[in-house]
This record gives C-alpha cells, structure tokens and sequence, in this order.
C-alpha cells in the first residue's frame, strides 16, 4: 500500500492538485448556497443523490478515482491510444444524430432513461487535445510547412463543425481555442490576426450601418494606400493586396455575416448576440420569431433577462458580500441557470469583490502554473497537452465571466470545475490528472 501510494505522489504538482481541489470545494459551496432548502438536514442531503450538490458531490469523488486511475497509468499509454481516443470521440458525435434528445434547445445530448445522459461535445474535448499533441508531437510532422498546419486545423474543426449541426455552438467554440496550442508550436501569428480582425468586423457589422461601414473600409484602404504610396511605386502587388483585402472585408460584411446570422445561427442565439452589444433584435419571419419563443418559453428563459439578473446579483455583494446563504437574488432564484453557467454570481453576492477577486486569482494562478508546467517538459506531445489544457480552461474562465458580466453573449459555457453538472468535472479533472500524469514523466521524450 505504502508503495502505491508513494509511485501517485512522486513527481506530482502539488500546487495544481490543490487547486484543482480548491476549485472543486468552492464548486460545490456555491451550489449549495444556490439550491439549499431551509430546514433540510444538511449531512443527509449531501450524502443523498437527490440534491444538485449531494450529486456535484459524488462527481468529484468520482473524478478523485478517476484520477488516480490516470496517475497509476503509463504516460505512454495516452500516445499510444491518443488517435484510437479520437477516433471514438468522432463515432460518439456522429451516433448523437440518430439518438440525440433535445434538451434545452440543444440537440447534442444521448439520454440512457432519466437517471443519466451524455453529451459527446464536451468529452471530446480531451480526445481532440490528445491528437492534436500527439499529430505536432510526430517526428515526420514539419508544422512550419502549410499541409502540417491544414491537417492540425481539420482536427480541431472538424469536431466543431458537428457541434453546430448539434445547435450546440457554445461548445464549438471551445474548440477553436486550440489555435493557441498550434500558434504555440508554430502557426504564423497573421492567422491569429485574421481571426480576430473576423470578429472584430462581425461586430462592427452589427453595430454601423452596412453602407456606413463600407464607406469607412473604403476611407481606411484609401488611406493605407496613401501611406504606402511608395511602396505601391516598386512593388505593384502591394496595391493588388490592399484591394483584395478591401474586398475581402466588404464581402464579409456585406455576404458572410448575414449568412452566418440567418442560416448558421438559430434566431434566438442570434437575440442573444443582439442583446448583448445592446440592439433589439426583429425577427426576419415567423419562422425566427417562433423559434425564439420556443427558447424563451418563460420570461427567465431570455438572455438579456439572465445577464440583468446576474449583474445584479454580482453587484449586491458589494465589498465582503452578504455571506454563505445570505444573498437575496440567488437564494430566491431570481437569476435562472445560477447553478451552472450563472454559478459566479452565487459567488459575486456572497462574497462580493473580495470573493470574487480572490476567486478570480486561483484561476490566474491554476493558469500560470499550467503554462510553466508545459515550458519544462521535454516532450513536444507533453508541452502541446498542457498548452492544450491552459487553452480551454481560459476560454471557459474568460467567456464565463464575460457572459454572467453582460460583456460576452449567452452561449452556455460553464465554469471548470464549478458549475454544475457531472460530466463536464470529470471531462475537466481528467483533463488535469492526465496533465499531472504526463508532468511526472517530464523528462521522458514521449511518441
């Protein structure tokens, strides 16, 4: 026994494992204040499977197994399997089409009666990370060649593209945050300008009238070619590619985004958008109208109700808060969802600013460490893992809180290792253990 103990803890990461516990306790603390009832006994129902943090509960202890499971395992296992894991992941997503249940406007989730349900999106995340590592990681990949670069991005994407067809687009864009792993280990950082210059005009484009909009593009290629005049003198491409990028841009304001809003986007997702950068959204049919009637059946089922909801709940905390099961908005369920993607202002009422910012800072910390963790290991599969790891956990962190703040759209991206909801802690601690288990072998080179 002393030996099996002795081979999980040697070489662990401490820090990340106390956090990653932290978290977790802080997790199952702010579902309790959401969804305890006065008066019920509070030992009987942590240990029941009938309440929210009785059940967040059994999750964790079950990750904690999990866990150690993942530290007793070969790292080399996960190289070998990281394609096999892939593979299946793809299989699970495809088998949701024929046997999905609509749950909550999403159509992602395979239901076995009504005690379990599973949503392959979400797990697929960790088997997307491992061959993503595990393609970079190859002697023969070359990921400064383009063929490299197309073949690491049809990883990502392709799992993202099911997603959509599942209405599950919050999820899909978990995915995309992987590109920080490929810019890591290569990936020219004009592609990373492009995205964001992409969203930078779509929201543009919602906010400028379309005329007015082209107008001002025209006004900045103008200008850019007047700045490069000279340019333009000895080098006549330079003109033709300030032209196509003009009209690469118009294009994309003028075609893609109304294509991407009317035939991508369900109508009340795209309401959702709206009512985030402020602007009333009408529906273009009846079609439209209906389906975000349909989503927002009840008053406390629209996004902009949500967000005002949270926004106040956060701000009634003030300073120090109003203390563990104290807090008005949450405690009465003004604010719907606050057990799961609305889980911070749980945390922002009963521990205001302070909480809240100390809160904030174990994230930073969990981050920054993960990122040191994946500078000192030897092998390229181990680094891109981590890296990985550190990507999704930020764009859940950043989009999270942007989302409960009314600074990003309602897209229902939960909060690692605090929202509730079984599968997506143990999807999260694997993600960890696996990291942890590959650190303690950080000086081997892995295949």
């Amino acid at each position: 026994m002393r030996g099996g103990s002795s081979e999980i803890s040697k070489g662990i990461d401490w820090l990340i494992l106390w956090l990653y516990i932290i978290l977790c306790v802080i997790g199952i603390t702010s579902i309790f204040a959401a969804t305890y009832r006065e008066g019920d006994d509070i030992v009987k129902t942590f240990l029941s499977f009938k309440t929210d943090y009785g059940k967040q509960s059994f999750f964790f202890c079950a990750s904690l197994v999990a866990g150690v499971v993942v530290l007793l395992t070969d790292s080399k296992f996960f190289t070998a399997t990281a394609n096999l894991w892939y593979t299946f992941g793809i299989i699970l997503l495809l088998l949701v089409f024929p046997f999905h249940s609509n749950v909550k406007g999403t159509e992602s989730i395979i239901k076995f009666g009504d005690a379990f349900q599973l949503q392959p999106i979400q797990l697929c995340i960790v088997f997307t990370n491992l061959a993503l590592a595990k393609y970079i990681s190859r002697v023969e990949t070359d990921f400064s060649r383009l063929r490299s670069q197309l073949i690491a991005a049809s990883i990502v994407i392709a799992p993202a593209i099911l997603a959509i067809l599942q209405s599950e687009t919050g999820l899909a864009l978990v995915y995309f945050s992987f590109f920080l792993v490929m810019f890591r280990e290569g990936l020219p950082a004009i592609v990373l300008v492009i995205g964001f210059s992409f969203a930078i005009l779509v929201v543009a484009t919602l906010l400028v009238d379309p005329n007015i909009l082209a107008i001002i593009l025209t006004g900045i290629a103008a200008f850019v070619v007047y700045i490069m005049r000279r340019q333009i003198k000895r080098h006549k491409s330079v003109l033709f590619w300030i032209i196509a990028i003009w009209a690469i841009c118009v294009g994309i304001q003028r075609f893609a985004v109304p294509l991407i809003f009317d035939h991508v986007l369900q109508p009340y997702q795209v309401k959702r958008i709206y009512d985030t950068i402020g602007k009333d959204y009408i529906p273009k049919d009846a079609a439209a109208a209906a389906d975000i009637e349909k989503n927002t059946a009840t008053k406390k089922q629209d996004g902009d109700y949500n967000v005002k909801q949270s926004k106040i709940a956060i701000g009634s905390g003030g300073l120090y808060g109003k203390g563990l099961l104290k807090g008005t908005q949450t405690r009465y369920s003004f604010v719907p969802e606050q057990r799961t993607d609305f889980i911070f202002c749980t945390i922002g009422e009963g521990f205001g600013f302070v909480g809240s910012f100390i809160f904030i800072m174990i994230y930073v910390l969990l981050l920054f460490r993960i990122v040191t963790i994946a500078e000192r290991q030897r092998s390229a599969f181990s680094r891109c893992y981590a890296y990985g790891v550190a990507s999704v956990l930020f764009f859940h962190i950043a989009i999270n809180l942007c989302m409960t703040m009314g600074l990003a759209p309602v897209i229902g991206i939960p909060l690692p290792f605090v929202s509730y909801g079984g599968l997506s802690l143990v999807t999260f601690s694997i993600m960890i253990f696996i990291l942890l288990r590959l650190d303690k072998d950080r000086q081997m080179v892995l295949r």
